[in-house]
């Protein structure tokens, strides 16, 4: 395995831990967060957090930090990413968003036990659902939300400082978050809904709910198709 693929893997890894782990932290019964009251400004910094400690992972090991399928394959499509390595990419990043869930889910086991489905042990903490269930809306959401990431993240300008960057995506995220978040939550990358969904579904979690497949094909062609034109149109500058 190549640093660049390696890079992917393991910052995808922390994401997703980081990430699911605000997920169950705020909704599973006797923990501190649930006890004393959390909200979405603590679920958007939270994501944002996790965001910025994944790319600055990905970068040591001098990977391009993508951390993000829809990202790879738009930037393929778009000239930016060689398509050699975008299978590799992918691949790494569902590993490292399935292990990052699998883990985050390791340390809050005991929580679990304590929380029944319709108590917030749902699939919500791994992955992501409509706030007002509407196919094309909700497909219109994911695809809003991640042109707006995209779109933003390549028009930062390009002499800007490499070991600050993490930090602005952060509260891009974060901005994501409070401006188009509220609808579907926001998944705006694949690896971030699919592999923790699948965590989900395979451990042996206690009390656990439905794991919602049926809604799981929305937040991974919703943000490819956004990113897409994030790309294609900034491409035409």
């Amino acid at each position: 395995m190549n640093n660049a693929v390696l890079g992917e893997f393991i910052g995808t890894f922390v994401l997703i831990f980081f990430g699911t782990g605000v997920g169950c932290s705020i909704n599973l019964n006797k923990t501190l967060a649930k006890a004393v009251g959390a909200n979405w400004v603590l679920v958007a910094f939270g994501w944002g957090i996790a965001v910025m400690l994944g790319v600055y992972t990905a970068i040591y090991f001098n990977a391009p930090a993508h951390l993000n399928p829809a990202v790879t394959l738009s930037f393929a499509i778009g000239g930016i990413t060689d398509w050699s390595q975008v299978l590799t990419f992918i691949l790494a990043q569902l590993g490292g968003a399935f292990l990052g869930a699998t883990v985050a889910t390791i340390h809050y086991l005991p929580h679990f036990a304590q929380t029944k489905s319709d108590e917030g042990n749902s699939v919500g903490i791994f992955a992501t659902g409509p706030a007002i269930p509407n196919t094309f809306f909700n497909l219109i959401s994911e695809i809003i939300a991640t042109f707006a990431f995209v779109f933003t993240l390549l028009l930062l300008p390009a002499d800007f400082a490499p070991s600050l960057k993490p930090l602005v995506l952060a509260f891009l995220l974060v901005g994501i978050s409070f401006s188009f978040g509220s609808t579907t939550g926001y998944a705006i990358n694949p690896a971030r809904d699919f592999a923790p969904r699948l965590a989900y579904t395979v451990l042996p979690i206690a009390n656990k709910g439905d794991s919602n497949w049926g809604y799981a094909w929305i937040p991974i062609v919703g943000p490819i198709i956004g990113a897409i034109v994030a790309v294609t149109i900034v491409n035409l500058f």
